[in-house]
């Protein structure tokens, strides 16, 4: 594999290395213009040549491309993860604004478990002290989407016990251009996308700006976003470029954080929501700039330096079923929800605002090294982070009939993280060796403005990791590897309310893998893994499971395998006509306690998580199958049409594995039963105009199915009709 800051590739080139190779080893992949010219020399470029760099890729590797996520009409992040094997995305308000990601069997709850990047740069707004996911930018945004799990992750981090991440955003073309498009539909659906761009002298730049809205998978839910990005390049010389990144994104939304309870869904339905009164309004404003310096053809030095800034303010009157907030002006409110009696939000005189801003900063140089020692060819990557954190939380508990407000929470949080990496890869022939190590230091603080009460806690992790590939041709590889998983706990996890440190400690497990990659002739692609990780200590924080689930630490197992099958007859038969077909699978055969989860200090535990018969049961909101098929048909005229149908296997909501549903529950105990959705996109590309017309059906069949019990039932989203047209210039 050659590092170079080189010119981007031709389309014919990228269709080559997208089935086969790994981008992400840098933060930032090139892309070909949409008109197949060669755009400006872009900081943060691995231009892969040639097989080599999959063929000595140590991990599982998967990326979604700009054109197969066009091609499906996906609205929101969540369906177009659907498409890869080992990733387990749960809905929530129905629009993707809030993405439940779990990889591996991992719980997918705010996506606490999993590492998101954009363009290589942290994504999450406190990915060390609070790593939920509250915002996610729109699909539109991205170009290409790759998922990376197994031991290269360790360059990455903090998370590192299921995957990572990367969405990647494109690159100024050479030639000026870009699109327009416009898709309406069912339940008030807008979507409106633009960018232009192009290279001028030394600089390119483009602009990409969506504006979306639609209602929610529930009543008195709807959403209405604003997505502004900026790009800009600058080729300073023959060695040296500068990439400018700035974006602001802004999100009004009426939406709850309650789901329903089990009778209030036999009484009035699984898309009842009484709490019309519910909003959530952000802001997200965030920048970074990279630097590369070439120092040869063989030694690249890129720095990133970036910073965010998220505000959010959520309003609401209730948190969970079980919450007797509005009880006070309306007695008997929470009863009533339980006994499946409809409810007035108006006669609640309560509302909490749950106003957060969260800042994150850092600089991040690494370092690309081809090498030849001792007479073997070598690939050397290291880095390190320096990353800090703010959070400013705020609680206020309002009284909007008398007019009176009083702060209940006022903490400041913060981390200042501190890492390095170091991988070194030995290629020998058919061959590759890859040992690896990462370092985490974390240092927490939070303050209790409102009584004083402050307290500090630190913790240090070295993370080993060590990969081997065997490939004796370019048609087939085979790998192994093993790693050190970590993830850091939440501030206010570690240090209490009152400043008293809590023995919380991290997530860490041991995490192996053994799969292959291979195109055994011509249209035909099988990835396939299995995997294990092995905890011993996975973090159960609050509200994962039955809503009010203290935290609490133990030990679990996690083993499985997953796969993608891809077959396309038309370059198989050498025909126009192309007939295809695609499966992702995943199946996580063991996810289980293997000790009883202890409640930690001053969590207020109660006694039954902690108990010893909970052992063997498995973890909450971990389906054992998960299936994603596409049986399609695209012709060389621009025309495809292709139906998806997507499975996801039954799982529990608690640890207690409860299987039957309370007849008057609080909807956060019992199983969720699996479910089948099916969708359909097609596709008519019109040569003259250069313009692409579509329609999608979601949810073909308008399936109604549960997909959440943390916080109260929440549906899966209903039929979706979305017809548009995109605009090519």
């Amino acid at each position: 594999m050659t590092l170079k800051s080189s010119k981007l590739l031709y389309p014919n080139q990228i269709a080559k290395i997208l089935g086969c190779t790994l981008p992400i080893l840098m933060s930032e992949i090139t892309h070909a213009a949409d008109d197949g010219s060669t755009a400006l020399e872009m900081p943060v470029v691995e231009i892969i040549e040639s097989d080599s760099s999959l063929k000595n890729m140590a991990s599982s590797v998967n990326i979604l491309t700009q054109e197969e996520i066009f091609k499906s009409h996906v609205f929101n992040v969540n369906e177009a993860l659907r498409k890869v094997p080992g990733v387990n995305v749960r809905d929530e308000e129905g629009f993707g604004m809030r993405p439940n990601i779990g990889i591996r069997g991992m719980n997918p709850t705010r996506s606490t478990k999993t590492l998101l990047l954009e363009d290589g740069i942290p994504l999450s707004y406190a990915p060390y002290g609070d790593n939920a996911s509250y915002y996610h930018p729109p699909i539109e945004r991205f170009s290409s989407i790759e998922v990376l799990k197994g031991p290269e992750q360790i360059k990455f981090g903090p998370q590192t016990i299921s995957g990572t991440i990367n969405y990647l955003t494109p690159n100024p073309p050479r030639t000026p251009g870009g699109s327009l498009s416009f898709t309406g539909g069912t339940r008030e659906f807008y979507d409106g996308h633009f960018n232009y761009g192009g290279t001028w002298g030394d600089f390119g730049g483009l602009v990409d700006i969506t504006h979306k809205e639609s209602e929610g998978a529930r009543d008195n839910t709807h959403s209405d976003i604003n997505d502004f990005n900026i790009k800009g390049v600058y080729d300073i010389d023959s060695r040296n470029a500068l990439t400018l990144r700035a974006n602001y994104f802004q999100e009004d939304s009426q939406v709850t954080y309650s789901g329903i309870t089990d009778a209030e869904m036999r009484n009035f339905g699984i898309r009842y929501n009484p709490f019309k009164n519910d909003t959530m309004k952000t802001d997200r404003w965030g920048t970074s700039l990279t630097h590369q310096l070439s120092f040869n053809k063989d030694v690249t030095l890129t720095t990133n330096a970036y910073w965010s800034h998220f505000h959010r303010d959520w309003w609401r009157q209730s948190s969970t079923t079980t919450d007797t907030q509005c009880n006070a002006s309306s007695p008997g409110f929470s009863t009533n929800r339980l006994n499946g009696i409809a409810v007035n939000p108006d006669s609640c005189n309560s509302t909490q605002g749950r106003l957060r801003d969260y800042y994150s900063y850092g600089v991040e140089p690494r370092l690309h090294v081809n090498h030849k020692t001792l007479g073997i060819n070598n690939e050397l990557d290291m880095g390190f982070r320096a990353h800090f954190e703010e959070q400013n939380r705020t609680q206020v508990n309002a009284r909007p009939l008398s007019d009176t407000a009083t702060i209940s929470e006022q903490n400041q949080r913060d981390t200042d993280a501190y890492s390095g990496f170091a991988q070194n890869k030995f290629i020998l022939g058919d061959w590759s060796l890859t040992p690896g190590v990462r370092i985490e230091h974390v240092n927490f603080g939070r303050t209790d403005e409102l009584t004083g009460a402050t307290g500090k806690s630190s913790l240090t992790e070295i993370l080993p990791a060590f990969g081997t590939t065997y490939s004796p041709n370019e048609k087939f590889t085979t790998f192994f590897g093993f790693h050190g998983g970590f993830s850091p706990p939440r501030v206010e996890d570690a240090i209490d309310n009152q400043g008293t440190l809590v023995d919380v400690g991290p997530e860490k497990s041991v995490n192996y893998e053994v799969g292959i990659r291979t195109k055994p002739y011509t249209g035909a692609k099988l990835d396939g893994a299995l995997f294990r990780a092995d905890f011993q200590q996975q973090n159960a924080v609050g509200s994962i499971a039955g809503g009010a689930t203290p935290l609490a630490a133990g030990q679990a197992l996690y083993e499985g395998a997953e796969l993608l099958a891809r077959q396309d007859f038309g370059p198989l038969f050498d025909s126009d006509h192309n007939v295809y077909f695609q499966a992702a699978y995943t199946w996580v055969g063991t996810a289980e306690m293997t000790s009883a989860f202890r409640c930690l200090a001053s969590a207020g535990c109660s006694n039954a998580l902690s108990r010893g018969e909970f052992i063997g049961n498995r973890m909450p909101y971990s389906p054992e199958h998960n299936l994603s098929t596409t049986l399609g048909y695209s012709h060389i005229s621009g025309f495809d049409i292709h139906l998806e149908t997507v499975y996801v296997g039954k799982q529990f909501s608690d640890f207690a594995n409860t299987a039957e549903v309370p007849v008057n529950g609080n909807g956060q105990i019992g199983e969720i039963k699996d479910y089948v959705v099916l969708n359909l996109a097609t596709t008519y590309h019109v040569k003259p105009i250069n313009t692409d017309f579509f329609v999608s059906l979601k949810n073909l069949l308008d399936e109604t199915y549960i997909v959440d019990r943390t916080r109260g039932i929440l549906p899966g989203a209903p039929r979706l009709v979305q017809a548009g047209f995109k605009v090519n210039f």
